[in-house]
């Protein structure tokens, strides 16, 4: 069923829409969940919690993109939750992505405090939006779904040496850009 239907459903008040949600997002939302909880159960919670917060919220709502929407809602209750059970701890996926964005992109210094967050999104955005495709799969994969290297290249085809290469190169172009646009102090 396409997103439209699906969005249709929910103005409806269908319980058919969960449904339909699930059965076409369902899979995305977990591997999602999952990569920044690293336990199944924690992450069938989050995903429930994505169909509530989608039927709670459409409508008004309407989403231009459906998979955005309920990957952005996925993600963002799955950090919620990581947040809260991991306050102190630092061993997970979501841990690893975070060191390793600092670390290569901030080493010299931190984000520009005159700029607004929608601003530095619009910049590395605009970044992203110039890459080939295969790299724009890459870098979504791994930090917006937080895949490993291993996960990358198994859905990319590419070797995870390749991978990595072609992340080092997208990480040095993003920090070049974000420099030159001053977004980096």
């Amino acid at each position: 069923m396409d997103d439209s239907k699906i969005v249709s459903l929910f103005f409806e008040r269908s319980e058919k829409a969960v449904a339909e949600l699930s059965k076409k997002y369902g899979r995305l939302c977990m591997r999602i969940s999952e990569n920044i909880l690293g336990n199944t159960h924690d992450a069938e919670e989050c995903v429930n919690e994505t169909y509530s917060r989608v039927w709670s919220t459409i409508p008004p709502e309407k989403p231009q993109s459906l998979s955005a929407y309920v990957s952005s809602l996925a993600r963002n209750i799955s950090l919620d939750r990581y947040r809260h059970d991991h306050m102190k701890k630092r061993d997970s996926s979501y841990d690893l992505c975070l060191d390793e964005i600092e670390s290569s992109l901030f080493d010299s210094g931190g984000l520009n405090d005159d700029m607004t967050d929608n601003e530095i999104s619009s910049v590395i955005n605009s970044y992203i939006s110039r890459l080939g495709k295969t790299d724009r799969t890459i870098i979504v994969r791994r930090f917006w779904e937080l895949e490993s290297y291993d996960e990358i290249a198994k859905a990319t085809g590419l070797s995870r040496d390749a991978v990595y290469m072609r992340m080092s190169r997208i990480k040095a172009g993003l920090k070049k850009h974000l420099i030159k646009k001053g977004a980096i102090k």
